[in-house]
């Protein structure tokens, strides 16, 4: 079951869901619409290993747009801020950027309870195309969970991601063991 819009106010009031910036004229029958933040990231390295710390670089994206390329793995940013503390949330792309060629997540589209941060996108393109900070590039559903959640994702000591930045987290498979 997917939260409706009037859900999703319910729980934004209750302080259960958090965004910001929130717009009311975002919100879906069902989803929220989420925007490019101003930073990409590119790895350094053009072969990344999963057991090192892969480093990137940002870059802010100029007024006048940037163009994405295939073949080349960008990693972006919501522009939104977001706290799910009773809901597991996803974050899927829009059709329309869909119809762009450009796909937000590799496979990282589900998050847990108790995310708070701003979302790192996995971004790939099929052929070139500009795009612009603050341009709508996706959307969080929110599920309900059934049970009760022992460990929240904020209070995991293991989490890797909570907290995230206005900017862009490269993959930090590096810190699990294997």
């Amino acid at each position: 079951m997917i939260l409706s819009d009037t859900r999703i106010l319910e729980e934004i009031s209750k302080g259960t869901i958090k965004i910001e910036p929130y717009n009311r004229l975002c919100l879906g029958s069902n989803s929220y619409d989420v925007h490019l933040g101003k930073w990409l990231a590119t790895y350094r390295e053009h072969i990344l290993d999963a057991k090192k710390h892969n480093q990137i670089e940002y870059f802010e994206i100029p007024e006048d747009g940037f163009v994405l390329y295939p073949h080349i793995f960008y990693l972006g940013v919501t522009e939104e801020y977001t706290e799910t503390h009773a809901h597991v949330p996803f974050l899927e792309g829009k059709s329309s950027t869909g119809r762009l060629g450009i796909d937000i997540h590799a496979t990282a589209g589900k998050g847990d309870v108790g995310f708070c941060g701003n979302w790192t996108l996995e971004i790939s393109v099929k052929q070139p195309v500009r795009i612009y900070k603050g341009m709508p590039i996706g959307q969080l559903i929110y599920f309900p969970v059934e049970g009760e959640i022992e460990v929240k994702y904020n209070q995991k000591q293991n989490a890797k991601y909570s907290g995230q930045p206005d900017k862009p987290i490269e993959s930090m498979m590096w810190k699990n063991q294997f």
